[in-house]
């Protein structure tokens, strides 16, 4: 019981994040299980199965509160899905681990260019009337999928911080549209896994557990994005990106000594902290002047 109170409260808490940042729960549930030794097919599946939920309570709670781009989500949806049920019938038969390096190498310089476009650039950059091309939409939501199934996470750290790269959707919008849109990839890669592993396979009540956690904090997430200036929720964004695939990057060099992991961490995370800070002294100042000229 006390586990399943622990596996509640993982799921709560990477709801959270995961709704409010649009990246992450597959990240940190994923790890957890793995850590309680769980094989990385059923541990997929299974975080799958309690996504099915979360994303369908997170993607309601994001319209409610008009964080979505609905013609975005319909052109992710297809791609998105195709790639996650593909993903998700060969996971035993792809080297996923070999891809991985270069991914994260790719997300760390995309996090840093997302963190430093929102805290030194102007707050406001959305192209009006503009958004993301279908060409781009639909080899973004393949491969976001195939990376979403066969990691057990991926369809936020990929789609998320190449959608605020460009420039063409408010930031609560990208995040709402990526929560959204990940229902229909969570579907689709539980068809995908129920098809591959059999129902017997998956964790049931570790999966609940989730579930649970993450339908409570679903309406919190979505509302917290409504409500924090986009120039923090692009730092914060950006942040989480650069110290989450900084571990893939760090454990896939060997040059590198473990012994030096920690202090590089500590690094990245007092870089983060530190402009966190800055975003909010910018966002003060600001609104300062914006009263004083009243």
């Amino acid at each position: 019981m006390k586990k399943l109170i622990v596996f509640a409260l993982i799921g709560f808490a990477a709801q959270l994040v995961d709704g409010s940042l649009g990246m992450a729960y597959g990240v940190t549930s994923t790890s957890l299980l793995l850590l309680f030794g769980i094989a990385p097919a059923v541990a997929s599946a299974s975080i799958h199965m309690a996504e099915v939920v979360t994303t369908a309570a997170s993607g309601l709670s994001h319209l409610k509160f008009g964080n979505v781009d609905k013609t975005v989500v319909m052109r992710l949806i297809i791609p998105g899905s195709i790639g996650a049920f593909t993903g998700a019938c060969f996971l035993s038969n792809l080297p996923g681990e070999r891809a991985k390096p270069y991914i994260a190498a790719f997300l760390f310089v995309l996090g840093i260019y997302v963190m430093s476009r929102f805290l030194f650039g102007k707050e406001n950059r959305v192209k009006s009337g503009k958004k993301p091309p279908t060409r781009l939409l639909i080899p973004l939501g393949l491969v976001a999928g195939f990376a979403d199934s066969t990691g057990g996470g991926g369809w936020g750290p990929l789609s998320t911080p190449v959608l605020l790269s460009r420039n063409e959707m408010e930031t609560r919008k990208v995040i709402g549209t990526v929560d959204t849109s990940e229902f229909a990839i969570a579907v689709s890669a539980t068809l995908g896994f129920l098809i591959s592993l059999g129902p017997e396979n998956f964790h049931w009540p570790w999966m609940i557990a989730l579930m649970a956690g993450g339908i409570v904090a679903a309406p919190i997430a979505a509302w917290l994005v409504r409500i924090i200036p986009s120039r923090l929720l692009g730092v914060l964004v950006g942040g989480l990106i650069i110290v989450t695939n900084a571990k893939t990057l760090l454990n896939s060099f060997d040059w590198i000594p473990v012994t030096w992991h920690a202090a590089i961490y500590g690094f990245l995370y007092l870089v983060w902290a530190g402009g966190v800070a800055l975003a909010v002294r910018k966002l003060i100042i600001s609104r300062k002047r914006a009263f004083l000229s009243q």
